[in-house]
């Protein structure tokens, strides 16, 4: 049984790599790999997941997570993420490490890469620990400050 988070990294990579039209196929496709879930729940991870019906022509649509567009939105989010999830930040040179806990690294590498900041180049995520590559060692050190600060509130 896999825990919310698992499910919801899950529902993320079906929806990126298939395209899934309705909250059914959702289910089905979810059962189909052994996941139990109702209905009721896949519309709730949906609402969760903040998931939208994207027109793909000839009348069909697809689910696709929503583009936060908002800075502000996207800053709050992650300080929620941070202060709840993430346990850890360290950093070598450029490249800082964040750990945090299983299953949520994805959601938190996500809102990181939503800011567009030019001192991150890009973050890399698994199960539980994110890579972060800074521009330079100097933002780097900034980085890790800004990010523990985070996450200690």
């Amino acid at each position: 049984m896999l825990s919310k988070e698992q499910r919801h990294r899950r529902i993320q990579e079906i929806i990126a790599q298939d395209s899934i039209s309705t909250q059914a196929e959702l289910v089905e496709r979810l059962r189909s790999e052994g996941v139990v879930v109702t209905q009721a729940t896949v519309s709730r991870d949906i609402n969760e997941l903040r998931l939208v019906r994207l027109p793909v022509g000839k009348g069909r649509h697809r689910y696709s997570l929503a583009q936060v567009s908002h800075h502000d939105t996207t800053q709050a989010e992650l300080e929620r993420l941070f202060q709840n999830f993430v346990t850890d930040v360290d950093r070598g040179e450029n490249i800082l490490v964040i750990r945090t806990a299983d299953g949520h690294a994805t959601g938190v590498a996500l809102l990181l890469d939503r800011l567009r900041r030019d001192d991150i180049v890009g973050t890399i995520a698994g199960e539980d620990t994110i890579f972060l590559v800074a521009r330079s060692v100097g933002e780097g050190e900034v980085l890790m400050e800004e990010l523990n600060e985070l996450m200690l509130g």
